[in-house]
């Protein structure tokens, strides 16, 4: 193996290190607001997120994915299908017509990571939908246009599945998602399902694709979490969820990084290593054993119209439970600008 490649390949087990990472946060935030507020604030929250998601997300991504010229119910599917597809999601995509179009999100999940589908309300599940699917139609505008479920996984059915439809009527908002039951998904074919082009997605863009994917959730979520529950309780659980996750899973991270454990200062090159895999630069000074790392730029939070403080609860919480999982007794404070960066962490 050339030196450039072993370089590109530790360059990329960092990259997905990082997508690891905020993707169990994401998840850990969802149920942290079920455990913690109940199904239905849960079920508000996952709505939020992905309304705002697909209302920032949807257009431009028909057009850098090149499905804008598709008909609307194969381009709302075909995009469902390659987009979650870059992100590492198991998605199945299944043409009928130009009007019906079915996609199938089969097991495992991406969305709920491991046991934590066992913790999900299906109402929960269902404000993803009405989130993102169901909107697709008026986005395009066309009110025809409506996502009819079949399947969901969390209520023990094998995948998320349904299909896009276009009706010919509008539709009333709810009627934009409909649930059958009692209908299967037609089988998946690999061989006649939409590809990137090689071209425009060489593998360096993909991988850098599948981190912004998982932190794109993130970035989305903490300030719906403020908008909605303020920044007190929204700053709680912002804060909670890092931690357990940052605990959870130190180990694996740093497997990625190549990094391990240790005291202030294996921490402090752990944080380094994160940080530089986020595209955030940072300067560190030491002084007695005490690691000062400035955060110069947190691209995550970059041109969040609606950014707050309690946002940065977010990284406060995993560095803390990071540290724990690094070492015992590895103190993590932070001092924050109400702008943002810059963030200063002192370690130990």
């Amino acid at each position: 193996m050339s030196g450039g490649h072993s370089t590109q390949e530790a360059q990329w087990r960092r990259w997905r290190a990082v997508a690891d990472l905020y993707h169990a946060y994401f998840t850990g935030l969802i149920l942290s607001v079920v455990t913690r507020r109940g199904a239905t604030d849960a079920a508000e929250f996952v709505f939020r997120v992905f309304r705002r998601q697909q209302q920032e997300r949807f257009l431009p991504g028909l057009e850098k994915l090149g499905l804008s010229h598709l008909p609307p119910a194969v381009a709302a599917a075909q995009y469902h299908y390659l987009s979650n597809w870059i992100g590492g999601v198991p998605v199945e995509y299944m043409y009928e017509s130009d009007r019906k179009a079915w996609i199938r999100y089969s097991p495992p999940r991406w969305i709920w990571r491991g046991t934590a589908i066992c913790g999900v309300p299906g109402e929960v599940s269902r404000a993803m939908l009405r989130g993102w699917h169901a909107n697709n139609g008026a986005a395009l505008g066309n009110l025809n246009l409506g996502f009819v479920c079949t399947k969901q996984s969390v209520d023990g059915q094998d995948g998320l599945e349904g299909y896009y439809c276009e009706y010919d009527h509008p539709l009333e908002i709810d009627q934009r998602l409909v649930f059958a039951r009692h209908l299967e998904a037609p089988l998946f074919d690999p061989a006649t399902a939409p590809a990137l082009p090689v071209a425009s997605w060489p593998k360096p863009r993909l991988e850098k694709a599948y981190r912004n994917y998982a932190m794109e959730y993130v970035r989305t979520a903490a300030p719906v979490m403020v908008q909605l529950f303020g920044p007190e309780d929204a700053g709680y659980l912002l804060h909670l969820t890092g931690k357990l996750i940052g605990m959870q899973y130190f180990d694996e991270i740093a497997r990625g990084l190549d990094a391990g454990k240790g005291g202030a200062k294996a921490f402090a090159a752990f944080l380094c290593a994160l940080f530089e895999a986020q595209d955030d630069a940072v300067g560190v000074e030491e002084s007695g054993g005490v690691f000062e790392i400035r955060q110069q730029t947190w691209k995550l939070m970059a041109d969040v119209g609606d950014y707050h403080p309690a946002c940065a609860k977010v990284l406060e919480g995993l560095f803390e439970g990071l540290a724990a999982g690094c070492g015992r007794h590895i103190p993590v404070t932070m001092r924050a600008t109400a702008g943002g960066p810059p963030l200063v962490w002192s370690i130990g």
